[in-house]
């Protein structure tokens, strides 16, 4: 007995001497990190901005420590703090220039449009922006041509192929498992749930998808064109013809390129732009070096800038591990009730990218901006999309900027309920009894039965008064009649560039075009710029991670890739609302 007792208390010391140690080095190891990321980079004569635009770029950017501590070589990059450093680049006089190493990029147009812009912006500064790339993925090749220089590997390749779309469908998937959808919504566009319930698009749903790419080509024609100095109809016929798979000297030929060399030259031709010795190093700064703000003054009003992403949900518990970014009802209408009683707050820019998601949630979310509104401005601008209930939330703005290729409008309900009682009774096997004491007692039985067609009629009737109450917030917001917003409603998706005569959106731009209007209509003439809410801290990072956090999340999105989405709905369906306003969520745009 005494041995059994020695040796026990002897493994117990040895786990908490373990946990001990491991714990003092994980806390060493967060100390550095934390002081790592507090360094200020000293900027010296001739130096650069040197990005590395690869991989995922989602809205606002954060410290992540999980891809720190993994030294992870495709971190995550958010467009805010890219667009700050390339701002705080172009107003320092020992930045000379930008260096783009393009890389494969997870990011929709309107993204990488703003981005583009803010290159070019930096350009009228009278310095210069040079590219390099192994491989230009055709994203990366729209951002890249707008530099002064494009240059590329000997037998690298540029992938220029135009645009296409290959939304996919799951009902024969879900039938194999005896699983089906109920389908009750409003607006023949509103095609978010054809995805569950048909093998092919509706000739509604075709028409706007086929507007959407097409102008999207657009747009990035257009600027291609402008930059490279091609016209139009040869770049066409470069898509064509699949120029990824022509000789690399081609593409300098057709003025694609400008010259072609190895990794390692790269750095010598920058050296002769800077006019430094070869032998010299060349003083490269991160996107980090650069994200300095300057100190407000004591009479400058604040703006701030609230960033809302992801689908809409009126809890935090809805994505595939509980952990990715959503805008989160109760939690963003709480933000924007502390900026609304902030004196210091002059206007307030909501910066919005979503596809939408729960019509309540919508709703509520509709209520705070008005409330925020009475007292003070407020501009949204939109992201890649601002559509269905993030048009909701949207609508209630002074004022809405969108880019050309901003996916808006989609104004429609509808209600998906999942029959299940194929899989339950005829694949598993389970048998079903009922007792009630009224007619429709048992609804929303969806293991035993499909609704009945009186429970059909009654969703119709609740599906039915949210489109009449989206519309009503709509013409309020945009000061329009309901029966001028039916015109342009029906769940339409529509690209800003058409939202806008159609007075969906009011101007058309990036968030810098709707800081400015913030400033205009808050009738201020010295401001600070504050971004809300503030990024998530290591040590919640650090809880996340050992809850299965938002890390994981990514790594699933990043490996499922197109399958994620429709995956994660399915997933989650029965922990959201039964009344979505949702737009299409799988164009799959390549």
């Amino acid at each position: 007995m005494k041995d059994f007792l020695k040796y026990t208390i002897a493994t117990i010391a040895g786990l908490v001497s373990f946990t001990a140690i491991v714990g003092m080095f994980g806390l060493t190891a967060l100390i550095g990190l934390i002081a790592s990321s507090s360094t200020t980079t000293k900027i010296s004569d001739d130096s650069i901005l040197s990005i590395s635009l690869s991989g995922a770029i989602t809205e606002q950017g954060e410290d992540n420590i999980m891809r720190r501590i993994t030294n992870d070589e495709q971190p995550t990059l958010g467009l805010n703090d890219i667009l700050l450093a390339v701002k705080n680049a172009a107003s320092e006089p020992k930045v000379k220039g930008i260096y783009l190493e393009m890389g494969p990029m997870d990011a929709s147009y309107a993204t990488l449009q703003e981005i583009r812009n803010a290159l070019a912006d930096f350009k009228k500064s009278g310095k210069w922006v040079v590219t390099y790339a192994d491989t230009y993925t055709q994203a990366a090749y729209y951002v890249a041509s707008v530099a002064d220089k494009v240059w590329i590997n000997p037998k690298g390749m540029l992938d220029w192929h135009g645009l296409g779309s290959k939304p996919m469908f799951f009902k024969d998937l879900l039938a194999k498992f005896g699983v089906r959808y109920q389908v009750v919504k409003v607006g023949k566009f509103k095609s978010f749930t054809e995805t569950y319930t048909e093998d092919k698009m509706s000739d509604a749903n075709r028409s706007q998808v086929s507007r959407i790419v097409g102008g999207t080509w657009d747009n990035i024609l257009t600027a291609v064109a402008k930059s490279r100095k091609v016209n139009r109809d040869s770049l066409n016929a470069y898509a064509d013809r699949m120029l990824m798979f022509e000789p690399t000297e081609n593409l300098m030929r057709y003025h694609m390129v400008d010259d072609m060399m190895y990794g390692d030259d790269v750095k010598y031709r920058i050296k002769k732009m800077l006019g430094i010795d070869r032998d010299d190093d060349i003083n490269a700064l991160s996107i980090s070096d650069m994200l300095y703000a300057d100190e407000p003054s004591s009479d400058s009003g604040q703006v701030a800038v609230y960033y809302a992403y992801g689908s809409i949900v009126q809890d935090g518990s809805s994505s595939l591990m509980s952990q990715e970014h959503n805008i989160v009802a109760a939690d963003v209408c709480d933000d924007l009730e502390s900026l609304m009683d902030d004196d210091d707050v002059k206007a307030v820019v909501i910066r919005i990218n979503s596809g939408g998601g729960d019509a309540y949630a919508s709703e509520q979310l509709w209520h705070q901006v008005m409330k925020l509104k009475a007292k003070k401005p407020v501009v949204v601008s939109m992201g890649d999309m601002a559509a269905s209930g993030a048009y909701y939330m949207s609508c209630a703005a002074n004022w809405i900027v969108a880019q050309p290729t901003t996916m808006t409008g989609s104004i429609g309900i509808f209600a998906a309920i999942p029959d299940l009682s194929g899989l339950m009774t005829k694949k598993l096997g389970v048998k079903f009894d009922e007792v009630k004491t009224n007619r429709n007692s048992n609804f929303g039985n969806i293991m035993a039965r499909p609704m009945s067609d009186e429970e059909v009629r009654i969703v119709q009737g609740y599906v039915n008064r949210g489109y009449e109450l989206f519309r009503k917030r709509v013409a309020e917001g945009r000061r329009q009649s309901v029966q001028d917003i039916e015109k342009v409603a029906q769940g339409h998706v529509w690209l800003g560039q058409d939202a806008l005569p159609l007075h969906l959106v009011d101007q058309l731009g990036g968030l810098d075009t709707a800081i400015a209007k913030a400033v205009t209509l808050a009738k201020i003439d010295e401001y600070h710029i504050t971004e809300y809410p503030a990024p998530t801290g290591l040590a919640d990072q650090l809880l996340g991670m050992m809850n299965g956090g938002s890390y994981i999340d990514s790594q699933l999105r990043t490996t499922l890739g197109d399958m994620y989405e429709p995956f994660a709905t399915l997933r989650n369906l029965n922990k959201r609302e039964a009344l979505q306003a949702q737009m299409p969520i799988i164009l799959n745009m390549r």
